[in-house]
């Protein structure tokens, strides 16, 4: 075997006869990452009674992140068997009968350059083995295990060839486990819009959605990802009933599929420290397919604000207010078209009085102020065969998807229908609501952001907010909407600066809640008029999750730095080794300080820096601090 493809595999079936019964002893695939800290063992237990039991483990360094877990799904194709007249499946778990027929390995490196992302280049390099099996009493069952091992951690997933009989097939189940180190502790949250807690890999009060951070007894951080989930159920993470310290997946309904089709990835993000889970967290994207959309330059990221008071005149209020803080869009919210909630509410008119729906998209458009409209479910599954285009005569660039069912084999489907029908009519797409991403905006940069986070809706603490860069944000962009007047933020303003650096977001919501007339204009919104919304490098400075974050993104030649403290005052030094050497920066720094006579109490202070210096950070509870480094000429 070729040394340079790295991928080294010992095929061993010896067969035993004991008592009478045949027994595969094992068949072993083993795959390392391209700088070989991890390795992916793959192999094959037969038993007395002659089935077969598929494992897998995981290492880093030597360290265990995976000790031997099961791989398995449960099918069901009986109805379509017996209605096409073929040999039904009678086995009690569809993998005890596979064999074996043929392994194969390759190496991918590649870049490639999104549309709008947290860098402006990803390297997709891994090494891959392809395990080929066979049912072997039915020819005709095909079932590939496909795995990629990156640098950044292992995926593995399920995939089914043509079938020679066009035979369907119905997963009911999949049981792939996670096994992992005594001491583990995971960041469980019961539902995309949840609070997170810290728990032991025991008594957990539910299923946790994904991605599931995880911090290994042994040190390590593992972030359990779902990738290139389009034509299949939900998948969560459940506690086994009959093994400790298992993870175990648990699909939302059954999915009912023609092949040949894969499921979605299981992914496994391995990390010394919790920021390089967020740094790498380009993997969940190079595990979906490149770009569908050829023409892509209707694509323009931005900053967004909501109209809280649909008329005309507030419209076009908006409209100048984001021209004067440098917003490329502005949003109407629900009801604009009737009750949300009505399939009899029609999506292509205007239902309130006083609102001049052209009159303010042209008013925009002279502007260079975009208008994004939201859209419930019920319209959209009524309309979105024509709606879209609807919308892009109108000259509307972009549609929030409001209350979108998730979870559910049909409705993973239905949205990615949606979003595909939004690019053909050149319409971007953010998704609200319960519903996650799994890296599809690869393949449909159209889709811009989603919410799936527990955001300013809700108005969380700020050791919430310390949390979610390494859980939620694995998943990429997410829509936190994020606020700056409104009363109930339980955060300083400060804090609220710094999140939009953070936190990344293309379409990237400020002013939730807010009017242009509870602004001053005070000096330290330069912080926002000036940030980008998508980047050309991100680095993570410091952070534990739960406890603090310094994220610095660089856009061209400028730096923008966003730190968040919990519900506790800290001090922090920030190193600015992430700038170019040699080279001299002016760093616009935004802190709290109450003594500042505005009612935000954002104190604006100015520095010279490069690569050597050093900041402190002096932050009060709940407190966050922003800077702004700039070349200097």
């Amino acid at each position: 075997m070729n040394g340079l493809f790295l991928v080294f595999f010992d095929l061993i079936l010896m067969l035993h006869s004991v008592k009478g019964q045949n027994i595969i002893e094992q068949s072993r695939v083993s795959v390392w990452s391209p700088d070989k800290n991890i390795k992916f063992d793959f192999y094959q237990k037969g038993f007395a009674d002659g089935k077969r039991v598929l494992y897998y483990t995981v290492q880093y360094k030597n360290k265990a992140v995976i000790n031997e877990s099961v791989l398995d799904l449960q099918l069901d194709n009986h109805l379509s068997e017996s209605a096409m007249a073929l040999k039904v499946d009678k086995h009690e778990k569809w993998f005890e009968n596979l064999e074996i027929k043929r392994i194969s390995n390759s190496v991918h490196d590649t870049t490639w350059k999104p549309k709008n992302g947290e860098k402006a280049e990803i390297r997709d390099y891994y090494n891959a083995a392809n395990i080929e099996l066979v049912k072997d009493d039915t020819s005709i069952y095909l079932m590939n295990v496909e795995i990629r091992v990156y640098n950044e951690g292992a995926a593995f997933r399920y995939f089914f060839p043509e079938n020679e009989k066009g035979t369907y097939y119905r997963i009911t189940a999949e049981n792939t486990e996670f096994v992992l180190p005594e001491n583990t502790k995971a960041w469980y949250a019961g539902w995309a819009q949840a609070p997170y807690q810290l728990l032991p890999l025991k008594n957990w009060p539910d299923k946790s959605d994904r991605p599931l951070t995880l911090q290994l007894g042994n040190g390590l951080y593992t972030s359990l990802l779902e990738a290139q989930m389009f034509d299949y159920s939900r998948t969560k993470f459940m506690l086994s009933k009959e093994k400790t310290n298992t993870i175990v997946t648990s699909m939302f309904d059954p999915a009912d599929l023609i092949s040949p089709f894969g499921t979605p990835w299981r992914a496994i993000m391995i990390a010394e420290k919790p920021g390089q889970l967020i740094e790498h967290n380009y993997m969940i994207l190079n595990l979906n397919a490149p770009s569908r959309i050829k023409d892509e330059s209707w694509l323009v990221p931005g900053k967004i604000m909501r109209v809280m008071t649909q008329t005309t005149a507030d419209a076009k209020g908006n409209i100048d207010f984001a021209v004067k803080h440098n917003l490329q869009y502005i949003l109407f919210d629900w009801k604009w078209y009737g009750p949300a909630f009505s399939f009899s509410s029609d999506a292509t008119k205007v239902a309130i009085p006083d609102f001049d729906l052209p009159g303010i998209i042209q008013y925009g458009k002279e502007k260079g102020v975009g208008v994004w409209l939201y859209v419930n479910q019920q319209a959209l599954l009524a309309q979105s065969d024509s709606l879209f285009q609807v919308f892009n005569k109108w000259g509307v660039k972009g549609v929030k998807f409001g209350f979108a069912q998730v979870g559910s084999h049909r409705w993973t489907t239905w949205i990615e229908k949606a979003i595909q029908q939004a690019a053909d009519a050149k319409i971007m797409v953010n998704i609200h609501d319960d519903w996650r991403p799994t890296g599809e905006q690869r393949t449909w940069p159209n889709f811009m952001t989603a919410e799936g986070i527990r955001g300013n809706e809700e108005m969380p603490d700020a050791t919430h907010n310390t949390v979610l860069p390494f859980t939620r944000y694995i998943a990429g962009a997410a829509d936190y909407t994020i606020c700056y007047y409104d009363k109930r933020i339980k955060t300083t303003h400060a804090h609220q600066l710094a999140m939009a650096v953070v936190y990344y977001s293309p379409l990237q919501t400020l002013y939730w809640y807010d009017k242009p007339s509870l602004s001053n204009d005070e000096p330290e919104l330069e912080f926002w008029d000036k940030i980008p919304t998508t980047w050309d490098e991100t680095k993570v400075v410091q952070g534990i999750p739960g406890q603090y974050i310094t994220t610095a993104r660089r856009k061209g030649n400028d730096w923008f730095v966003g730190t968040l403290t919990n519900n506790d005052a800290r001090d922090l030094k920030i190193s600015l080794d992430f700038l170019s050497k040699g080279k001299k920066y002016t760093a616009s720094v935004y802190l709290d300080d109450l003594t500042v006579n505005t009612k935000t109490g954002v104190r604006i202070k100015k520095v010279k820096a490069d690569s050597k210096t050093v900041l402190h950070a002096k932050l009060v509870a709940s407190g966050g601090q922003a800077i702004w480094l700039r070349l200097m000429k």
